[in-house]
């Protein structure tokens, strides 16, 4: 069993630690109880944990969370601006977008407006992997969705950018030393 990000986490004061869960996940209740759980004992624990306290999260500790992404599409530097602690994170989840057709990233920035409209959030998908299309795609459908049933969809995406974001730590800490 891996222990590397337990240990690296366990090792790390207590603001520091918040600073780090903040990089993973906007949600302050869930960086609190994550800070909390500590020690772990293992990297499996570290995720475990994330997720069971991810799925206790109320419909404003979500909305909290979302806040702290940018909106698919973002310009470098926008995300600079606007995301400090995340925004290399961000530019890596949507390089993809980068090389998207012009129409496509028109696409996105009209539907990205339309979704926040109809659900009052920002249209979350975990990015990592995805094209461009393949976000566009999902936005478009997703934006049918009636509102108690989308929301549990984007809480689930942002589960799943936490898990990447959570194993991105000990590569981005090495780099911030070298």
């Amino acid at each position: 069993m891996s222990t590397a990000l337990a240990h690296h986490l366990n090792a790390l004061d207590t603001e520091s630690c918040r600073s780090t869960f903040a990089r993973c996940c906007g949600a302050s209740r869930w960086v609190e109880e994550m800070i909390q759980q500590r020690p772990f004992a293992d990297d499996a624990a570290v995720f475990a944990e994330a997720d069971r306290i991810w799925q206790t999260m109320e419909r404003q500790d979500i909305l909290e969370a979302f806040s702290h992404h940018p909106k698919i599409g973002s310009n470098l530097q926008s995300l600079r601006e606007k995301f400090p602690q995340t925004h290399q994170w961000s530019g890596q989840e949507q390089a993809a977008v980068n090389q998207a057709a012009e129409a496509t990233l028109h696409a996105l920035a009209d539907g990205n407006r339309l979704y926040e409209e109809r659900f009052g959030y920002i249209f979350i998908v975990c990015a990592t992997g995805k094209t461009a299309e393949e976000m566009l795609a999902l936005l478009q459908a997703r934006i049918h969705n009636a509102p108690e049933v989308e929301l549990p969809i984007a809480a689930a995406e942002q589960g799943k950018i936490t898990v990447i974001r959570l194993n991105k730590i000990l590569e981005q800490d090495a780099a911030n030393k070298a």
